[in-house]
């Protein structure tokens, strides 16, 4: 529980008037230093590494699970949010008055009814002498076998070469990369320079696909039919918007021995020898089969849903006018569950740091604001995403169906990671990157506004001054950091973004981020820093100007 210390101290501080911010004066004077309002220190002094630890300790618990997009930890974790959201009087920012904006996720199971196969006449069942991806929708029509199915130009590989899939269904071996060929070949931009088997066929016209599989699948696959038939895919945010037919994506199938034999029966090589030299390795020639041999697949599939939220509060700003601009201020609480058998030990991922250590920053942050007596002169938006892990769910959802309007946002701030720091003589080759206990990342600040990192900079010089470290602030790192979380899609919109984080590390997506390991008196400069910076970025005259917005390039390269 929190503690709630000095308030009476904190009333009496914010009563006293605000100096000029350095937002208010930078954009015409040059100014590249502030004073920090005495109102705005003692309130992010209210941000402390006990109360951190308290709520980490909680939010990145066992009995949390791992916090899954979607699990019972998570949903638990959001209402612990949310109840305290409530004590403190923040104004809900959800769905129908609730701090929850809900966003539905479905699932596919194979639909044995529904799903068989025919080739020539003969037909073939589910599980006995196929498995089906989860890709729904038929494919009727003649055959054309590509060997490995790839296409990398730096390698001069085509399997397509002289052979016309457009209307067909491809044939292809399943399981890896060419004979040869290694990932550091995958050069280039996919879709030009590069394509997997199913991609290549689907996106030039192929209407299905059958996978030649390895000799160690083809032994399993009738003894696995129960498992096959009772697999589930991974759950995917629903858009009601779009139509509710089935997926376009082309239906794949993995054929048995038998169903191989009859592929390729009367054809100049048959089924043994393609499947030897698919066990060698050697793709041979691409070539169409006979006209008058067709094959026929259906892939049907029921569905579960379910659903996941974002949570969300407001403190409303105290000026008439600029109370309608928002300050976003945003972490995700989800993590990646639990993984593994029991057998191999500790199988909860606990996400101390990835991302409890935002997600609790947040927490405290909201605490102290709703406690100070004067409140910043804009809104501040305080969102907890939901399946960032899962390929940044919440954020998106949240950018395309604001709940706030999305103009009105004049910045993002993104807490992902900021509890860590590498021990002084640390050798550990997998801390390498990790910052130090006066040290954060800071990326994007720069990018897309001048005016945005000068205030970050200036806050933090006249403040705790922070190492800030950008060496990823670059979309080109090949880490990709800046397009790895959920301020990249406030950034995509042209809201100008800062993302704070300390670094991947050793326990980086393991079950050994844990709250015990810990810098919190790191995360409470952090915290701090961060808080303070909000506070100027609200009370500033104007908005920071996007001088630099993103390219479409740029925007296309994420994938998103």
């Amino acid at each position: 529980m929190r503690r709630f210390l000095f308030i009476w101290l904190l009333a009496v501080a914010l009563l006293t008037p605000l100096p000029v911010s350095y937002a208010q004066t930078a954009a015409t004077t040059g100014v590249r230093s502030v004073t920090i309002p005495a109102p705005a220190r003692e309130s992010a002094e209210q941000i402390t590494a006990k109360q951190l630890k308290d709520y980490l300790y909680f939010v990145a618990s066992d009995e949390m699970e791992g916090r899954d997009t979607p699990s019972r930890g998570l949903n638990t974790v959001a209402k612990f949010i949310a109840l305290n959201l409530s004590r403190w009087g923040l104004k809900p920012a959800g769905d129908d008055g609730s701090y929850f904006q809900k966003i539905i996720l479905r699932r596919g199971k194979l639909d044995p009814a529904k799903t068989g196969a025919e080739i020539s006449g003969r037909k073939f069942s589910l599980g006995q002498d196929f498995f089906a991806a989860l890709n729904t929708g038929t494919a009727s029509g003649q055959l054309v076998y590509v060997g490995h199915g790839w296409v990398i130009r730096n390698k001069n590989i085509d399997a397509y070469r002289g052979v016309d899939i457009r209307g067909k269904i491809v044939v292809f071996y399943g399981g890896g990369l060419p004979k040869g060929v290694s990932l550091a070949d995958l050069t280039g931009t996919q879709g030009s320079d590069w394509d997997t088997p199913s991609e290549y066929a689907w996106k030039h016209g192929a209407k299905g696909a059958i996978i030649i599989p390895d000799s160690r699948v083809l032994s399993t696959l009738t003894g696995r039919r129960q498992v096959m038939l009772e697999q589930r895919g991974p759950f995917s945010v629903v858009n009601y918007e779009q139509a509710e037919a089935q997926t376009t994506e082309m239906p794949i199938i993995t054929a048995s021995a038998e169903m191989i034999k009859t592929l390729f029966q009367g054809e100049k090589v048959d089924g043994a020898a393609i499947l030897s030299a698919r066990e060698a390795g050697e793709a041979g020639d691409s070539f169409e089969l006979s006209p008058a041999k067709r094959a026929t697949f259906t892939v049907a599939n029921t569905y579960d849903e379910t659903q996941t939220q974002n949570v969300l509060g407001i403190v409303e700003g105290s000026d008439p006018v600029l109370r309608n601009e928002y300050v976003a201020i945003g972490a995700h609480y989800d993590h990646v569950g639990v993984r593994g058998a029991a057998s191999v030990g500790d199988k909860i991922y606990n996400g101390a740091d990835d991302d409890g250590s935002g997600t609790v920053a947040l927490l405290a942050m909201a605490e102290a604001l709703s406690h100070a007596d004067k409140r910043p002169k804009r809104s501040v938006l305080f969102i907890w995403h939901t399946g960032e892990e899962k390929g940044l769910w919440g954020s998106q959802y949240f950018t395309e169906k604001p709940t706030v309007p999305l103009a009105s946002i004049i910045t993002e701030l993104n807490i992902d990671m900021i509890g860590r720091s590498r021990p002084q003589g640390d050798a550990n080759p997998a801390n390498r990157a990790l910052s130090g206990p006066n040290e954060i990342y800071v990326i994007g600040s720069k990018m897309m506004s001048t005016e945005l990192g000068q205030l970050s900079e200036a806050v933090n010089r006249s403040y705790l001054n922070l190492s800030f470290n950008y060496l990823y602030d670059n979309p080109n790192d090949p880490n990709r950091f800046f397009f790895r979380s959920d301020h990249f899609n406030y950034a995509r919109k042209g809201i100008p973004i800062i993302f704070y984080f300390d670094g991947e590390h050793e326990d980086y997506h393991k079950p050994g981020d844990s709250p015990d390991k810990i810098d919190y008196q790191k995360m409470e400069k952090v915290a701090r820093t961060i808080y303070v910076t909000m506070l100027e970025l609200a009370n500033a005259k104007t908005r920071p100007r996007v001088d630099k917005p993103l390219s479409p390039e740029v925007i296309k390269s994420s994938g998103f």
